[in-house]
């Protein structure tokens, strides 16, 4: 075997052993990271779905309860995207076991990819759970499957680099979901999650063009309905711009090894 077989074969073990440590955690707590998030969303789909949404005209000729459908899913991915990845590298940190990881023989791709793939896959399997609950309460086709499946991996993959980079920079619990809190979850409500952007009046709707989400969930919404507030082509570079900033300073921060050497 060759000196760079042997590498490859080291880097995929780092990868598996990262991965799969962090789904077995995942699998010890699924009532945090399944039931509360499925059980939240259906809430809202009683709620707005089933209560209000039957009080509501169809919004480009669907129906209030499936429009909703889209936006609660991306709502959960992000959440929880960011939520998994920042505490995933946040408890090495904080334990101080990412010394141990930092001094192995692997390079930062791996533990990257190792962090961020588990991540991402737990997110996945939320949506689409929560995708198979909600035909429970609403009734609704999707146009473009491949293209909703490859939005909800991109956006996933996107938001876990990001909650990488928020485990990184955070120096304590608080800081784990004050960004979460704070910024992404009243983006995802403001990025048309409940509403299409073309119900504002032209000012906001302006205004609203400089929330990100929005271009995730319209995209997300078009794999649905074939309608969206903005391109899909829109959509998928704005969602690959923000992968490429997260990819930047993920790279930036192995390099200088901010908060990771002291």
């Amino acid at each position: 075997m060759s000196a760079q077989e042997k590498r490859n074969v080291v880097a995929f073990e780092a990868i598996r052993a990262i991965y799969f440590f962090e789904m077995a955690r995942f699998r010890r707590t699924l009532l945090q990271s399944i039931v509360s998030p499925v059980l939240s969303t259906s809430l809202y789909f009683v709620v707005f779905g089933a209560a209000i949404g039957s009080r509501i005209a169809a919004i480009d000729g669907v129906s209030y309860g499936a429009f909703i459908v889209p936006g609660l899913i991306m709502l959960s991915v992000l959440t929880q995207s960011i939520s998994n990845a920042s505490f995933a590298i946040f408890f090495p940190k904080f334990s101080g076991t990412i010394y141990e990881i930092l001094s192995a023989p692997v390079s930062y791709i791996e533990v990257v990819v190792g962090y961020v793939g588990a991540a991402a896959s737990k997110s996945i399997l939320l949506g689409l759970i929560i995708l198979a609950t909600a035909r429970l309460f609403v009734t609704f086709d999707i146009a473009h499957p491949v293209w909703m499946l490859s939005f909800l991996v991109l956006t996933a993959a996107t938001f876990s680099l990001f909650g990488f980079i928020i485990g990184i920079w955070a120096d304590g619990f608080e800081k784990l979901q004050l960004v979460p809190l704070l910024i992404i979850t009243p983006l995802t409500f403001l990025g048309g999650s409940f509403y299409s952007i073309d119900m504002l009046p032209p000012f906001w709707r302006t205004v609203t063009l400089f929330n990100p989400v929005v271009y995730l969930v319209s995209g997300f919404r078009w794999s649905f309905f074939g309608r969206s507030d903005v391109s899909v082509g829109l959509s998928l570079a704005m969602t690959g711009v923000f992968l490429f900033i997260c990819l930047a300073v993920i790279w930036w921060i192995f390099r200088t090894g901010y908060r990771l050497r002291t």
